[in-house]
């Protein structure tokens, strides 16, 4: 049986490390790539390096955004007395599609994980404090999964900011276990947001 060209592979085997893609769909996709229109392809090259080269992290949240500052972060109808903490950026977009929070974010980009190396001193959780000194936060939602390391981030972080006069709450536990936001639909995250209870 023929074996595919060594630059179909290659991509096939690149394509396969993105998430969600396993090796038949990798497979697949890098066949129609290299089927395709030639412009078409090279649209799609142009669009990846734009992405990559414009978007950057918020400096106050660390959201995905073109300029300096968010749009939520400059936002002055979001209410800036509540800052619900996530894990990645791409949580802001699953917090949002619930349409029940109208707060601020702040992304600490991952969780606490000791078998993975990772430490508090790695996460945003300086950034974090810097934000509840001189922003009017009176209360922090923490919005990460359900598994042993998003427990253990939030309860380290509602130990290290327990202060009289904030509020820190654990969105209620209508997501599935041991996963994150990316996989809850839009009314379990609204009814999540709505249960809330404090760390």
């Amino acid at each position: 049986m023929p074996s595919l060209p060594e630059p179909i592979t290659a991509l096939t085997s690149a394509l396969a490390r993105l998430p969600g893609i396993g090796p038949r769909s990798a497979e697949r996709i890098a066949l129609h790539l290299v089927q395709a229109d030639a412009g078409e392809v090279k649209q799609l090259a142009s669009m990846l390096v734009t992405a990559r080269e414009r978007i950057r992290l918020c400096s106050r949240c660390g959201a995905l955004t073109e300029s300096d500052v968010c749009d939520t972060c400059s936002d002055s109808r979001r209410d800036s007395s509540v800052l619900c903490v996530v894990e990645r950026p791409i949580d802001i977009f699953s917090v949002e599609k619930s349409g029940t929070y109208h707060g601020k974010y702040h992304v600490l980009a991952g969780k606490i994980s000791p078998v993975n190396g990772i430490g508090p001193e790695e996460l945003r959780f300086v950034e974090l404090e810097r934000r509840l000194g001189t922003e009017p936060v009176r209360e922090v939602i923490v919005a990460l999964g359900t598994d042993v390391e998003g427990d253990a981030t939030g309860v380290y972080l509602a130990r290290r900011f327990a202060r009289p006069g904030l509020t820190i709450t654990r969105i209620a536990y209508g997501l599935p276990a041991g996963t994150g936001l990316d996989f809850a639909d839009e009314v379990t995250l609204s009814r999540a947001l709505e249960g809330r209870r404090q760390m």
